[in-house]
């Protein structure tokens, strides 16, 4: 398992573990890591099948084997307190590791969901399913020219159409097995934050972040999520699209890092 640690000058700093969407890279967080880094050690992890010499996954793969690597990462790292933030699936893999977990391994301090939902509506369901047919019926590079229109603003498409053509380049050469593409995607898109889940969650911190434009998953799952968890923290933001932390990462690294200190904060002053 690839993963890269950013130490934090403090020896006695919480760690944070950042986990990517659908994609599953650790490159994802860039523009995160040395903004957080003044504040916590920083972990970030390429998750298992996402390269060109990955291992085949299973097809009955789920939730519950992105958890357990999760826990064998904390577990080689020994790490025994930490924040955990995810992006899409990647904040999923936080949630189902709270549930299956958090009894019996190290304490999560806090959770942030960026663009989450509870469960898939029509709209992101019929995206997971067109990105789904272009990589059965036209390829790698179809599935890869088509993922920036669900990622990213159009406005910041046009500014940036170089950095994205070469970016699709390098995902190319180092494009995963399609079935464990297929795989991820399919535990997914079946993924539910059920009534069972959102108990494991009650005492937790949450952050819900989310953006209006997002044209993959509607701000308004996350209003449906922040119902079912009304304890969390929400933030709208108007712009950024469904991958803000690259398109605004400043904004999205301030809403961040006030939130883990307000948490570190708060269970300061409890202890």
């Amino acid at each position: 398992m690839y993963y890269q640690v950013y130490p934090n000058i403090t020896k006695e700093a919480d760690y944070v573990v950042l986990a990517s969407g659908l994609g599953g890279h650790a490159s994802f967080w860039q523009p995160q890591i040395q903004a957080l880094q003044a504040y916590f050690h920083v972990v970030v992890y390429d998750q298992e099948g996402c390269h060109a010499d990955s291992a085949a996954l299973p097809k009955d793969y789920s939730f519950f084997n992105l958890a357990e690597q999760l826990e064998q990462l904390l577990c080689h790292l020994q790490i025994k307190r930490f924040h955990f933030i995810g992006h899409a699936l990647g904040g999923f893999i936080g949630v189902e590791w709270a549930y299956r977990f958090a009894q019996t391994s190290a304490q999560m301090l806090s959770l942030s969901l960026i663009n989450a939902w509870q469960s898939l509506d029509a709209h992101t369901r019929r995206c997971f399913t067109t990105r789904r047919t272009l990589l059965e019926q036209a390829g790698a590079e179809a599935y890869l020219h088509a993922q920036a229109l669900f990622l990213y603003p159009p406005t910041w498409i046009s500014s940036h159409s170089a950095m994205l053509i070469e970016q699709e380049a390098k995902l190319q050469q180092d494009f995963p097995p399609h079935g464990n593409v297929l795989a991820r995607l399919n535990a997914l898109m079946h993924y539910v934050l059920d009534k069972s889940r959102c108990t494991a969650l009650e005492s937790l911190p949450i952050l819900l972040l989310c953006n209006q434009d997002d044209m993959l998953v509607p701000y308004t799952q996350s209003l449906q999520l922040y119902r079912a968890l009304c304890h969390a923290k929400l933030v709208i933001l108007p712009q950024g699209g469904h991958a803000s932390t690259v398109t605004q990462a400043g904004q999205v690294n301030t809403c961040l890092i006030e939130f883990l200190n307000q948490t570190d904060n708060a269970q300061l002053k409890s202890a």
